[in-house]
């Protein structure tokens, strides 16, 4: 509990944000322009899912080099060699693909606008947030990173303090920036430009006054990126890269085909999808407590490895329930938080049944992952998101032509049963 609090409270100001931002331009504008921002935040999740191994690899890697040097010291002085290079490495990482994606924006943009059927208006909306909100790049995957890293040290407070930070400060300048400035809904954008940056100070302060980590070296950056210190942490991110690539065949699938079914339908699945995601962030606060405490249990040789995992997942059912009773009891209202389009509620009541049967479902998902990240197991991690893609794909091809948008849902839920079922089949082999 914790490593578990303070990871859900950060989490639970993370969905805030988009939903604040959706909940600005549902008043401010109107549906184009809430699928302009859903289009444009889609974007973001094409390239930096690419590089939720800066978070995820970094986090386990870190547990287990932290459990390794505890129980051979008994208590860590300070950061332990093995942990600041690792540290080293991602940073280093972070910096070089910010600067790539720099690079490429216009030609990303573009290419990708030109496959993602979508009006004029909504593409239009989707630019121009962009274009802005691509130069928090390097402040982006360095807190991924960062965030990894602290997790990995058994630390969820300072992180907790940097997501508050960030989050807090992107609905205070998205609010007046979009709606006491000419910027309009763009204002959203330049608000988590800000915010990131905000963020990316506070992380580098932590850094420096918590950990004594002022500067690193050169010769530190050298020495770390050489391949044999490399092989490993490379290793692991490519199974994680595959593992977001498949990420992305589901949840930007999902935007993409419901911006075939018109505005309304596009609107209605980034309110609701805005709301499956409120909860897994909540669920994640124990996945990140799964990640320290099974990586340093692999660390310190397995021991306690059981029991963590079962209360792990008492937590994590009992959260599920919790979400499912709320939505079911109050799900039109949240709806009703997020925009007053009529059209866009009346759409969203078909849906209803979706929203309450995700939770407990996800709760198992996120909690699989968390184990596994800790565990550093790449493989069954990769080859879970490849069968849940598969899933995602196969149930939609199966059933569009006679259930329109519905479909989209039915495989949205087979993805994650997808991956409960294949990791909880592999866990054996593994944790056993």
């Amino acid at each position: 509990m914790r490593l578990a609090i303070p990871s859900i409270l950060a989490n639970i100001t993370i969905p805030l944000v988009g939903i604040v931002d959706t909940a600005i331009v549902g008043h401010l504008s109107d549906a184009a322009a809430i699928g302009g921002i859903a289009i444009g935040t889609m974007l973001f999740d094409l390239l930096y899912w690419n590089f939720g191994f800066l978070r995820v690899g970094t986090s386990g890697l870190t547990a287990q080099a932290y459990g390794r040097n505890e129980s051979i010291d008994g208590h860590p002085s300070g950061v332990p060699g093995e942990c600041r290079k690792i540290l080293t490495q991602s940073l280093t990482i972070a910096l070089l693909a910010a600067f790539f994606l720099w690079a490429i924006q216009w030609l990303f943009v573009t290419a990708v606008l030109a496959v993602v059927p979508c009006s004029a208006a909504v593409a239009d909306v989707a630019r121009q947030y962009f274009f802005v909100r691509i130069w928090a790049a390097p402040a982006t995957l360095m807190l991924f990173a960062m965030k990894g890293w602290f997790i990995g040290m058994q630390d969820t407070k300072n992180p907790m303090a940097v997501d508050i930070l960030v989050n807090v400060v992107n609905m205070v300048a998205s609010y007046m920036l979009a709606v006491h400035t000419p910027l309009g809904v763009v204002g959203v954008a330049h608000g988590t430009l800000i915010a990131q940056y905000s963020g990316l100070l506070l992380a580098i302060a932590i850094m420096a006054f918590r950990y004594g980590i002022v500067h690193v070296s050169l010769r530190e950056i050298k020495a770390a990126m050489k391949w044999q210190e490399l092989r490993r942490m490379m290793s692991l991110n490519g199974n994680l890269f595959v593992r977001s690539l498949c990420f992305m065949v589901v949840y930007v699938g999902f935007t993409s085909l419901a911006s075939t079914y018109g505005d309304t339908e596009l609107a209605v699945s980034s309110v609701l999808m805005k709301l499956f995601m409120f909860f897994s962030f909540f669920l994640d606060g124990f996945a990140y407590a799964g990640e320290a405490l099974v990586g340093k249990a692999f660390g310190e040789g397995k021991r306690n490895l059981k029991e963590i995992i079962r209360l792990l997942f008492n937590w994590s059912i009992a959260m599920g329930l919790f979400f499912t009773a709320v939505y079911a009891l109050w799900g039109k209202e949240c709806i009703a938080l997020m925009t007053d389009n009529t059209d866009v509620l009346c759409a969203a009541n078909r849906y209803m049944g979706w929203l309450i049967a995700m939770p407990i479902v996800s709760a198992l998902a996120f909690m699989w992952d968390g184990i596994y990240v800790g565990a550093t197991a790449g493989v069954p991690i990769r080859n879970s998101m490849i069968w849940a893609a598969v899933g995602f794909v196969v149930l939609y091809a199966a059933t569009y032509h006679s259930l329109g948008a519905q479909a989209l849902y039915i495989a949205y839920f087979a993805h994650l049963v997808a991956r409960v079922i294949y990791l909880s089949l592999k866990w054996k082999s593994l944790f056993v």
